[in-house]
């Protein structure tokens, strides 16, 4: 075994373990669980991956992914000393279909208070109408109309009886149900390669969740009535993932595969070096030992390359129709947002005239200090890059929860929601 960790507690249940599968890195969060949702990071580690083990922010190796896990995981129990075996993961790429869909229901009898079975009927059908959307989705873009999809995430929007909102329909009383849910579904060939990697690893999968969903959770943070508005988005090195949150509920999510890696591969083109160099221009752009004219190269290949990113924004948040206005705030994270040019073009150009805004956003990258519920005891500074990773751990804390037999009655609706 390749883990240098104390044996005293190699199986222990008061820790949880996130981690985030990128294209560039995978990163690993282990956190110990505290009351009323509160989180503890005490160990974190990140390892590069291999050019061939990701494609468009899925698994295409699965050896080569475990390796680097491996790696990251060793950074992280050495430092917690401690190896939590609970584990929650995050999924992305385009085929991952992120909507919210809407179903009214007329009940029989009015004046019967809404029970829990009741609402697991009304999410159900819910639920078959968005996965049947998405599987038609995937069809079409693999061309292959026998593809299986599996629903990953789902949780509450909004809740309207007989025209009122509600957050906890439970005991309510009334006619017309009105229900708002997100639904996320994945191709049963990306979940698979995750639960084989997690099986390598000898880890306990509690739960796969879509990244930008799991943004979406850190920002929420564990106040279940929490108000949060804006546009997350996670730029990777294969993929860019936006979710647009109103009000504390997801309105939905979409992702495109331009991200860190495609700015690279636009300076390896036009200066005619290989990758490694190329990541090395990117990352040093602004060095004053680089020559002027290798300089202007880089800036007009990132230049380039940022122009066909703006356009994949844009049309990303164009499919958000149902939603009357946009949040105010874009909110970003991932390792691609380190990119200096992406959040001053957000924060300086016109992208946004044409789509849902009011006024232009307010861009901003998050900072995990700003994260409600999860606190890094671990001595090192955590930066934008783990947000993902913190949310991870959110959504692992949601699914916990939700199971336990003394749970709330918001914990058994999200419950509902996931089964």
């Amino acid at each position: 075994m390749w883990y240098n960790v104390s044996m005293k507690a190699l199986d222990s249940n008061d820790y949880l373990l996130a981690l985030d599968i990128g294209t560039e890195f995978v990163k690993a969060l282990i956190a110990k669980k505290g009351k009323n949702g509160i989180l503890d990071v005490v160990g974190l580690g990140r390892a590069k991956e291999a050019p061939s083990n990701m494609f468009s922010g899925a698994v295409a190796d699965i050896h080569g992914v475990v390796k680097t896990c491996e790696e990251a995981l060793a950074q992280a129990e050495k430092m917690a000393d401690v190896r939590a075996k609970e584990t929650v993961v995050g999924i992305a790429g385009e085929l991952v279909k992120g909507n919210t869909a809407t179903i009214k229901y007329r009940r029989a009898d009015a004046s019967r208070p809404i029970s829990e079975e009741e609402m697991h009927l009304i999410i159900q059908k819910v639920q078959q109408k968005a996965g049947e959307r998405a599987r038609r989705e995937v069809a079409l873009e693999t061309n292959n109309p026998d593809v299986e999809v599996r629903l990953i995430n789902s949780a509450l929007v909004s809740l309207h009886i007989d025209g009122y909102k509600i957050s906890n329909p439970i005991g309510f009383k009334g006619k017309d149900i009105a229900v708002q849910i997100y639904t996320a579904f994945a191709p049963l060939v990306h979940i698979s390669a995750i639960e084989k990697v997690c099986d390598e690893l000898q880890l306990d999968l509690v739960a796969i969740a879509v990244e930008p969903f799991a943004v979406c959770r850190a920002c929420l943070g564990d106040d279940t009535d929490a108000t949060f508005t804006g546009i997350v988005m996670d730029l990777g090195g294969g993929t860019t993932d936006i979710a647009v949150v109103d009000d504390g509920g997801v309105e939905g999510t979409k992702m495109f595969s331009i991200g860190g890696r495609s700015f690279t591969h636009q300076i390896a083109e036009q200066l005619g070096v290989d990758f490694e160099d190329a990541e090395k221009m990117k990352l040093l752009q602004d060095d004053p030992r680089m020559k002027p004219e290798i300089k202007k190269k880089v800036d007009d290949a990132i230049a380039r390359n940022l122009a066909v990113w703006i356009s994949g924004v844009q049309l990303a948040i164009e499919e958000f129709d149902h939603v009357e206005t946009l949040p105010g705030r874009v909110l970003l994270c991932g390792g691609g947002a380190s990119l200096n040019e992406i959040p001053e073009a957000l924060a300086t150009t016109d992208w946004y005239a044409d789509l849902g805004f009011a006024r232009r956003p307010v861009i901003h990258l998050i900072d995990p200090e700003d994260v409600p519920g999860i606190y890094n005891e671990t001595g090192l500074q955590l930066d934008h890059t783990f947000i993902t990773a913190m949310g991870l751990l959110r959504v692992g804390m949601d699914t916990l929860v939700g199971t336990s037999s003394n749970a709330g009655i918001k914990a058994k609706l999200a419950k509902i929601l996931r089964n």
